[in-house]
């Protein structure tokens, strides 16, 4: 499907995928000021968020990198630097996998790339959590006001404890780009990545930051996007 997206600036163009339940105009925000002035920037919608309506979600990866290729076609990119966090992190890693020509560069964050030993727990925390939204009228109504399809449907998705893709995350097989892997030093399922990644492949790096968890780029939008703004100027001079 094509999706909903928002678009800024000129030049290469460098693609940002929201995290769950948010949109493209609503996350990296920060690193949409700082990059419009030099690069084209590329701020989709993913399946079933904000504009881009859908409501099957039973291979939402897989489709999202479809959706992804779909709506690069549409705009006539060739290939793009890929950023996403979480959700979009995601859907970057199955697209540089299944379409690596079409990704210059994959940075990625909010990733766990093995499963943890407490997994069980933390699944049961976050969907704890998200009971606790959906109980929430204010942020029903936000929610309801952001997206055009059943939002509520990636929550009940969730539930499944199978629900991650542990089976891509644990290699970066097929993936031709370099990749920059960026944790917070607060979630230390993630920050495993930071060990195991550049085991795996050649061309890939990492930035742990400081006093950030998950979402690092909201929570030190300014260190990420130093950090970013260095890794893609590396690759542009390749």
């Amino acid at each position: 499907m094509l999706l909903n997206t928002e678009v800024f600036g000129s030049g290469e163009p460098i693609v940002f995928l929201h995290t769950g339940l948010q949109t493209g105009l609503t996350d990296f925000e920060y690193q949409r000021e700082y990059f419009q002035s030099t690069y084209k920037v590329i701020l989709p919608d993913l399946r079933g968020h904000g504009k881009s309506i859908e409501s099957n979600f039973t291979n939402f990866f897989e489709d999202s990198a479809n959706d992804l290729v779909e709506t690069f076609d549409l705009l006539g990119v060739e290939s793009a630097h890929i950023v996403g966090c979480s959700l979009g992190a995601l859907a970057g890693l199955f697209l540089a996998k299944k379409y690596p020509h079409k990704v210059k560069s994959l940075t990625i964050s909010g990733v766990l790339a093995e499963k943890p030993e407490n997994w069980l727990d933390l699944h049961n925390e976050d969907v704890a959590s998200q009971s606790q939204l959906l109980q929430n009228d204010d942020a029903i109504n936000y929610f309801n006001q952001l997206h055009s399809s059943d939002w509520r449907q990636f929550l009940y998705i969730g539930r499944d404890e199978d629900w991650y893709p542990f089976n891509e995350t644990k290699n970066l097989d097929g993936i031709l780009s370099p990749i920059l892997y960026m944790v917070g030093e607060g979630n230390k399922g993630e920050t495993i990545g930071a060990i195991l990644y550049p085991q795996m492949k050649e061309n890939v790096h990492v930035s742990i930051i400081p006093f950030a968890s998950h979402l690092v780029h909201s929570e030190q939008p300014e260190i990420y996007t130093k950090v970013l703004d260095v890794f893609l100027q590396k690759i542009d001079k390749l």
